[in-house]
């Protein structure tokens, strides 16, 4: 292991690194050169004036904040000597079955593209491109035929990789009666228990303040609201990004969360993040993606046919095709267990400086990934704005949700979380699900792979995303998974069949979260 010192300074390097370069260093130089021709400025004390000028103008906490979001995406600190595939993902069996269910998406999407003779990609022709730049605002009125496209994966299918994961170095054969042979996850990764649980989720106890909860035990409702929402307006004028992650964890109220999820986020919405965002629109117009008519169904058998979210069809479309179109994306395959699928130029099959990254982005949409955006078009109207969020948030969170790794908040981890948690504390009813056929991963599994998104109404999917970018971590999903059987266990217990116990949480709409997290995390006893 590292000693902290060489640690801290790796780290110090790396976050230097990435900021060079970037557009907020470019401004900073600019202001420290402008600010010496000001009179205040000494010669003999020039540093100090600098830095007390970039504090006092702003530009300091703008740093401040950059620097916070490195530290958000930065792979955890390794030995020097490290493989870059080992930075990664450490565990060689979580990169194999990675590498191995890449090549699987690969092939279907080849397959596609064979069996329905579409390239994938081509060059629009100008009337094309016209037309598609005359409907960018109602896309949602096209209707494109279709039926022939499949989505390349669904989570089902994803679910099946993940039960088949095995760590070769770790023989279960002595351990043939215990509690981890009736779960469908069989891999060695370090889960928290409940106790682990309250104090990493130590603000949601049942004695503090939080939004989402209507009958507080020690403070009035309308009491905390008030002061909460002061200061939220406190947290934003501040503008720091670590005191808004600290502050939602107790939830963000409606008028001020998308201004907070920014600021969490370090978005922006600079003259340079509208051009880049034309930039990508201009790529759609101008060429066409096989990945395209896949975001296209995709939208047309989720989102809209979804109460909520069907009037945002148009927004949808703009996003994730200019999604699909953006090289920035592929930085985060630097913290990814995953790598970027390639395509070859005609002809040149295998050889690799005629490989290109395929889709740009380097992200293959699947059955439902349009539920990713949905929900925060109730926040942002601005497209431009709305894509900065939903790139930022897929990369520090959603691409965990499909990636195999060993990651606390990978997917993996988060259903081995939530059988632990239903054996522990609910062996009897896991048991009972069991054995008629309804192993409760099955039908958990969907809600966690879309972090909820599309199941509980949004007022209260915005409650539970509030405390993703609140904790930095996605293991709340698994709580909540967890306590919703919970808190569905009486009916649960009497079904007798995978249908009837569907059919018991088919409909996840009217629950209140917070209320269900606080029970089940500190109401439990153990």
């Amino acid at each position: 292991m590292m000693d902290e010192g060489r640690e801290l300074s790796m780290t110090i390097a790396q976050v230097v690194q990435k900021l060079k370069g970037t557009h907020l260093h470019s401004q900073l130089e600019r202001q420290a050169k402008e600010c010496l021709h000001k009179p205040e400025i000494k010669l003999e004390c020039l540093k100090d004036d600098v830095r007390d000028f970039l504090r006092n103008s702003g530009w300091e906490k703008k740093l401040q904040n950059a620097v916070y979001r490195e530290l958000h995406v930065l792979p955890p600190p390794s030995h020097p000597a490290a493989p870059p595939e080992h930075i990664k993902e450490p565990l060689a069996y979580m990169r194999k079955a990675q590498a191995s269910w890449e090549k699987r998406i690969l092939k279907s999407l080849n397959s596609m593209c064979t069996e329905l003779g579409v390239p994938l990609a081509r060059k629009r022709p100008v009337s094309e491109q016209k037309e598609l730049l005359s409907k960018w605002n109602e896309m949602g009125t096209d209707e494109p035929d279709l039926s022939h496209f499949r989505p390349v994966y669904a989570p089902k299918d994803f679910l099946e990789v993940l039960i088949s994961l095995r760590n070769p170095n770790c023989d279960n054969s002595d351990q043939a009666n215990s509690k981890s042979h009736w779960s469908l996850i069989q891999v060695p990764l370090n889960v928290k228990d409940i106790p682990e649980l309250r104090e990493a989720f130590t603000e949601l106890d049942l004695t503090s303040g939080q939004l989402g909860i209507d009958d507080h035990t020690n403070v009035l409702p309308d009491m905390f609201e008030s002061e909460h929402f002061s200061i939220g307006k406190k947290v934003l004028i501040e503008q720091d990004s670590a005191a808004a992650e600290q502050y939602s964890r107790q939830g963000c109220p409606t008028g001020l969360r998308a201004e907070l999820w920014a600021l969490i986020l370090n978005v922006t919405n600079e003259p340079e993040d509208i051009m880049y965002y034309e930039q990508l629109k201009s790529g759609v117009v101008h060429h066409d993606l096989l990945v395209d008519n896949l975001i296209y169904k995709d939208v047309k058998l989720t989102a809209s046919n979804d109460d909520y979210y069907f009037v945002f069809e148009d927004y949808l479309y703009q996003v994730l095709l200019c999604f699909s179109r953006d090289t920035m994306v592929l930085e985060h395959f630097s913290y990814n267990s995953a790598t970027p699928p390639k395509s070859y130029i005609r002809g040149r099959l295998g050889v690799e400086e005629y490989a290109v990254v395929y889709p740009p982005n380097g992200v293959i949409p699947f059955h439902g990934f349009s539920m990713y955006v949905a929900p925060l078009c109730f926040l942002y109207n601005e497209p431009s704005k709305l894509y900065s969020i939903f790139r930022e948030m897929y990369v520090r969170y959603f691409f965990r949700l499909h990636s195999i790794s060993s990651s606390s908040s990978g997917i993996v981890s988060l259903c081995l979380q939530f059988e632990t948690l239903l054996q522990t504390h609910l062996p009897q009813l896991f048991y009972h699900l069991r054995e008629i056929g309804a192993q409760p991963l099955r039908i958990a599994f969907k809600w966690m792979v879309r972090a909820f998104s599309g199941y509980l109404a949004t007022d209260q999917l915005l409650l539970l995303w509030d405390r993703i970018l609140g904790y930095n971590s996605l293991e709340i999903l698994a709580v909540l998974a967890a306590a919703v059987f919970a808190f569905r266990a009486e009916n649960l217990m009497e079904v007798t069949s995978l249908a009837a116990a569907e059919a018991v949480l088919a409909d996840l709409s009217t629950l209140k979260v917070m209320p269900l997290l606080q029970i089940f995390l500190f109401a439990t006893v153990i």
